[in-house]
């Protein structure tokens, strides 16, 4: 199979459209941005960046309520009783348009135990400055839809990797990585001095208060540098002890999206759209 491919003087790009809409890899000066795809991989969960749509991260038990409507969604993934990330990273995409530098990928999901009809859209365009990446999603069903947008990047670690981000807060967690309560100010890694990404125990939470920029550095070589939108105001840090890989998120909304409180939720009506964008460059 030819893989969709973006590429610049400086830059490549390597789509998967039909593992969930993901990136497979991402090269600038020669250096993975992101980690690379093993060859072969059917799983999201394997390659470089999935979309988040139409809601981010775990909901309890996959049972929430919106405007009356009550909602059981089915497990996506293997036995956890928490179903996340939405339909569209377990989904095929399909190419609706393709230059050199630039690519758009669509998906349409039907009704199903998510009630709502909606297409999703990824617009990536690829410069020698570095990659953009914009997600959204319209309503294209008869009644209104909640919607959460994110994006999942696994970052390619280096020795001595350290992020850097304005944060306020963090939602602290259950064994089911759950939210449980916030936390105000630092906690376990203080990001907005900076602090080394590779951990002894997992790090899998959602901090608050995000500033829309966040820079992953090393000792030695570039820095990355992630932006993100004004309405991605959290930022979610998944990094388990030992991985090749650090993620960093922005998302429009929380874990337990539909859990009490400012969750970022957002309620669109019947044709309206929400979105999300990304952007990775290098200094």
């Amino acid at each position: 199979m030819t893989r969709p491919v973006l590429a610049t003087a400086r830059a490549r790009v390597e789509l998967l459209p039909e593992v969930g809409g993901s990136i497979g890899r991402f090269v600038f000066d020669g250096r993975d941005v992101l980690r690379p795809t093993p060859e072969g991989a059917t799983d999201a969960l394997n390659v470089g960046c999935f979309p988040l749509v139409p809601f981010c991260n775990r909901i309890p038990n996959g049972r929430f309520a919106f405007q009356g409507r009550e909602v059981a969604l089915a497990p996506n993934l293997g036995g956890h009783p928490h179903p996340l990330h939405g339909q569209g990273w377990r989904g095929a995409w399909t190419v609706t348009g393709l230059s050199d530098t630039r690519a758009v990928l669509t998906y349409d999901h039907a009704p199903s135990d998510w009630p709502w009809a909606y297409r999703a859209e990824q617009i990536l365009v690829l410069s020698d400055e570095g990659l953009r990446i914009e997600l959204s999603v319209t309503n294209t069903g008869a009644e209104t839809m909640p919607a959460g947008l994110g994006l999942h990047p696994y970052f390619a670690a280096r020795p001595g990797e350290a992020l850097k981000m304005d944060v306020d807060g963090v939602w602290m967690v259950d064994a089911d990585v759950l939210p449980t309560v916030h936390h105000q100010g630092p906690w376990m890694r203080d990001w907005t001095a900076g602090a080394p990404t590779a951990a002894d125990s997992l790090i899998d939470n959602c901090w608050t208060g995000f500033g829309g920029k966040a820079v992953l550095s090393a000792p030695e070589g570039t820095s990355t540098i992630i932006e993100a939108s004004d309405n991605c105001r959290w930022a979610h840090v998944y990094s388990p002890p030992g991985a090749d890989f650090v993620c960093v998120e922005p998302t429009s909304s929380r874990p337990d999206p539909f859990g009490e409180g400012e969750t970022g939720i957002v309620a669109l009506a019947p044709g309206e759209k929400a979105s999300v964008w990304m952007t990775l460059t290098t200094a």
